[in-house]
């Protein structure tokens, strides 16, 4: 047993002089379940580590179903735009994991988050933890450490139970629009899955909200008054719409007329108008415009300009979107019909607990057909032709392929103009972008 456990012991020693992609594969081990919501693991570990979330700049929270990551995007903008330094932690990443922790404007170093998920492994022992909690206990390390003068916070999943709900007493907290998602563990109808993402509502600290369907904004509410939390609601405190081809915000301090977001869909105007409240809200209104023309958000109808798989296309043009809920295939509909662009042919990979028909039906009015493809190295991946039958029933012409690729070199024989949009999962979005260089 000794030798064993010298063994062991030396084993992880060499895992973690290797850097952190070999930390962080020991950090899947520690539970069973990727998703496990309560924060007691995560209050133990922060314990051990010296409460690191007690000494982070003021805190931003924001949580919601869709648009949290680009509405994170556009205040950071818009902060760093007024002159001011911001940390960032958003999930799941794209490409690499670093992309999650972003320390006073710049993306973590190798040794940096070595040294943190080193840190955070050696004060967890052989507790149980999941992936996510130990690698956000390891953000807030980093954040802690690292001068700024603001912290974004995205919350993961939820809101109430989420491991980034640990600061008492945040700057502002914000929720973006509430829909149908992870129902399996937010609950089976909106009212409930609002009160998960309400959770991050903190006693008297201002909340910037989002338009909400009815059931949603009457949960948010309850929970803001009950803890005296002053609201800022969009269609009651806040507005924004575009107007012949600007932004146009408007509170009760004044009026913007400002350029559209560079975000592209209509979506991103109501993203754009929670964050330029937020902005506002933290007296720094002085960045609005720098928000909407300056933040960048992969994978959100992100044009594909280079690499292997626009080769593949040399004639065409290739998007890349990540959503994965209705409301994010809605959003995406929207995009489309604005520009009024010929058919679309569509390549998608989704995850097996996501509601894939619902996803699909407000594309088919815009798709040509469809390529289905599993998701490389996912475990939860939808088969091909799973997903293909998903969109056959909502009324989309699909074939199952191998392979992104092949499918682009089908589109490319049959029609070398093509309009592609690669989606269904920010999975899938990652793998595009490693793939694609």
């Amino acid at each position: 047993m000794a030798i064993y456990r010298r063994r062991t012991r030396l084993c992880r020693l060499a895992e973690m002089s290797a850097g952190s992609d070999a930390l962080l594969a020991r950090m899947m081990e520690f539970h069973p379940k990727i998703i496990d919501l309560t924060l007691d693991r995560v209050w133990r570990l922060l314990a051990a580590l010296d409460h690191p979330e007690r000494r982070l700049p003021p805190v931003i929270h924001i949580a919601g179903t869709n648009g949290k990551g680009s509405t994170q995007a556009m205040i950071r903008a818009g902060l760093e735009g007024a002159g001011l330094s911001v940390h960032a932690y958003t999930s799941p990443h794209l490409a690499r994991f670093h992309e999650r922790i972003r320390l006073a404007g710049n993306l973590i170093d190798e040794a940096a988050l070595s040294d943190v998920l080193d840190e955070c492994l050696r004060a967890n022992g052989e507790g149980a933890i999941t992936y996510f909690e130990i690698t956000t206990c390891a953000a807030l390390l980093a954040f802690a450490r690292t001068p700024a003068d603001y912290t974004l916070l995205e919350v993961g999943l939820g809101g109430r139970l989420d491991a980034t709900n640990v600061v008492d007493a945040p700057a502002l907290t914000v929720i973006t629009p509430v829909s149908m998602d992870h129902e399996q563990y937010l609950g089976t109808t909106l009212a409930a899955i609002a009160g998960e993402k309400a959770g991050i509502i903190k006693r008297g600290v201002p909340c910037v909200v989002a338009g909400q369907a009815d059931d949603a904004l009457e949960v948010i509410e309850h929970r803001a008054a009950r803890l005296g939390a002053p609201l800022l609601v969009q269609g009651q405190h806040w507005h924004v719409a575009s107007e012949a081809g600007r932004l146009v915000y408007q509170d009760e301090t004044g009026l913007l007329d400002l350029p559209l977001p560079r975000l592209a869909g209509p979506h991103q105007v109501q993203n754009a108008g929670t964050a330029i409240a937020a902005l506002r809200a933290l007296g720094h209104g002085a960045g609005a415009e720098a928000a909407v023309t300056r933040a960048e958000w992969p994978a959100r109808m992100q044009r594909l300009r280079h690499g292997p798989l626009v080769e593949a296309l040399p004639g065409g043009t290739l998007w890349l979107d990540g959503g994965h809920n209705p409301a994010a295939g809605q959003a995406i509909a929207a995009t489309l019909a604005e520009r009024g662009d010929r058919p679309l042919w569509m390549i998608c990979g989704m995850l097996n607990t996501k509601d894939v028909t619902g996803f699909m039906q407000p594309l088919a009015p815009h798709a040509r057909k469809l390529f289905a493809v599993s998701i490389p190295g996912e475990a939860a991946t939808l088969s091909a032709e799973a997903t293909a039958n998903a969109a056959r029933k909502a009324g989309i012409d699909a074939v199952e392929a191998e392979s992104v690729l092949q499918a682009l070199r089908t589109i490319a024989a049959e029609d070398a103009t093509a309009q592609v949009l690669i989606c269904g999962s920010l999975y899938l979005a990652g793998q595009i972008l490693r793939d694609n260089g």
